[in-house]
């Protein structure tokens, strides 16, 4: 049997939840039928006021002001040269051989690994600076240059795998071996909700161009309970699938028939020790909340014609980056603790220049928007916001380099993510890449790392928050990862 690992003190003296609603004679039935009506004050009266705060109970490691997290993640591996390092010395020695005592034997992949050449790509785009430190950003990122004095840049994460699946795994769950718990199911394991009538844990992905797919392990709670999994919504008719009640069911009978679940549950956690039950239960009564919930807070009718021409003309359109990253926003008034937004296609191995100008194009008003919309708004302090893929690009062109166009292979010794808000230093970058933009020569950030200081940032100290799970207590960061101070503000 799982046992959770508590940092604070075990609620009515080391009962289970169950036996302790048991001993004072409040069946499931009961608890069903508070949700209904009263559920705060029904609650209150167990001593913990209605609320889901997390195996943590509320009870913080760090003082922190960020209370979520909106996470835009770049699937396929954004390339750095375009985007956030710029690296003049490769426009100036473009087409020659990359050197030896660059590379240093690192491994490539099958991809380029077998290149009788490795020559050298200068970006095909400009520079500029902005803000008040120079920071320098591309000319394919004009609205996110606009926010440069509220972004923390850091240039010098690195990783350990070097292809995708891996790759992203690594990022999201804090392994590379698929079945970890995600980050955000370690968030709401250990923060719990601040609305009990939406998921802890939302997820919104870009449909479009699909170069790598997504898996929704990405998002699940691997041993954690399964309702700390993320719930994906979607664009269209069904937000939620199978949220809906079929034809000729009514909410009285859903319910009825979610009391009886609820009953059956218990006579099998209790006769069987089935211990998923107390899980698929929060789950049964999670959707039949969310039937009310989920219709208002993706109905958009009420945003101002100014909010729509902030993030773009995309955000009118139901499933795009900019209406994802709008609707993150709501998300995150609604108390949402995590949302993932993932948008597909920056994996250019090839005609890169056109690729990456269409990504840019597609996600940098509204990434740059969600961060002045959240400030307007004074949610931006306690919302962290993060960018970025699951690794960098080669300096060396992939393929054939002519005068206007090239591609670039993956790379994970070093690329650019940004955070913003959630206490990070405004204004700032962190780390430095050599002048090809191919090793860190200062403040490396390791996958591990980021994570650490994510954690950090909400008030989790990440090597408290851990589960034991076949006699071996985990953790989100493993047995690695160092907080960056640095990136605190």
């Amino acid at each position: 049997m799982n046992h959770q690992i508590c940092t604070g003190p075990l609620p009515a003296a080391g009962l289970s939840r169950r036996a302790f609603l048991n001993r004072f004679g409040l069946g499931l039935g009961g608890i069903a039928l508070a949700n209904m009506m009263q559920p705060a004050k029904v609650l209150g009266a167990l001593g913990n006021g209605g609320a889901d705060h997390g195996i943590l109970n509320g009870q913080l490691h760090f003082p922190a002001k960020a209370k979520r997290v909106i996470y835009l993640f770049m699937a396929g591996g954004p390339s750095q040269f375009e985007t956030f390092d710029y690296k003049p010395l490769l426009n100036q020695r473009n087409g020659e051989q990359l050197p030896d005592s660059v590379r240093q034997g690192q491994r490539l992949t099958g991809m380029s690994g077998n290149q009788s050449s490795l020559p050298l790509a200068g970006s095909q785009f400009g520079f500029k600076q902005y803000g008040q430190n120079g920071t320098w950003i591309s000319d394919l990122l004009p609205h996110t240059a606009k926010v440069v004095d509220d972004l923390c840049i850091v240039r010098s994460v690195f990783t350990d795998a070097i292809n995708h699946d891996p790759a992203i795994t690594f990022f999201q769950t804090g392994s590379q071996l698929s079945g970890r718990p995600s980050i955000g199911s370690w968030i709401h394991y250990g923060l719990g909700s601040d609305n009990e009538n939406l998921p802890s844990f939302v997820v919104l992905i870009t449909p479009g161009k699909v170069d790598q797919p997504l898996y929704a392990r990405l998002w699940g709670s691997g041993f954690l309970p399964s309702q700390h999994q993320g719930v994906q919504f979607r664009s269209g008719k069904e937000a939620v699938l199978y949220l809906n009640n079929p034809d000729g069911v009514t909410p009285q009978s859903r319910r009825a028939l979610l009391d009886r679940l609820n009953e059956l549950n218990a006579h099998a956690a209790e006769t069987l020790g089935d211990t998923d039950a107390d899980a698929r239960i929060a789950q049964y009564e999670m959707s039949y909340r969310m039937q009310s919930s989920v219709p208002g807070v993706l109905d958009l009718s009420d945003e101002k014609p100014e909010t729509f021409d902030l993030y773009g003309a995309d955000s009118r359109k139901p499933g795009t980056f900019a209406a994802n990253c709008l609707l993150a926003r709501r998300l995150a008034e609604k108390g949402v603790k995590f949302i993932q937004l993932y948008h597909q296609g920056w994996d250019q191995h090839g005609d890169l220049p056109k690729g990456i100008s269409t990504q840019c194009r597609e996600t940098d008003q509204a990434s740059a928007a969600l961060v002045t919309d959240l400030k307007q708004r004074g949610l931006l302090d306690e919302t962290l916001v993060v960018w970025g893929g699951e690794f960098g690009r080669t300096a060396y062109s992939q393929g054939k380099l002519t005068a206007d166009n090239y591609g670039r292979d993956h790379h994970p010794r070093c690329f650019s993510m940004w955070m913003a808000g959630g206490d990070v230093k405004p204004g700032y970058v962190h780390g430095a890449t050599d002048d090809f933009g191919y090793n860190i020569v200062s403040d490396g950030v390791h996958v591990h790392d980021f994570q650490a200081t994510l954690l950090r940032l909400l008030g989790v100290d990440h090597e408290r928050l851990t589960y034991l799970f076949q006699g071996r207590r985990f953790r989100l960061t493993d047995v690695h990862g160092e907080i960056v101070q640095a990136l605190l503000a």
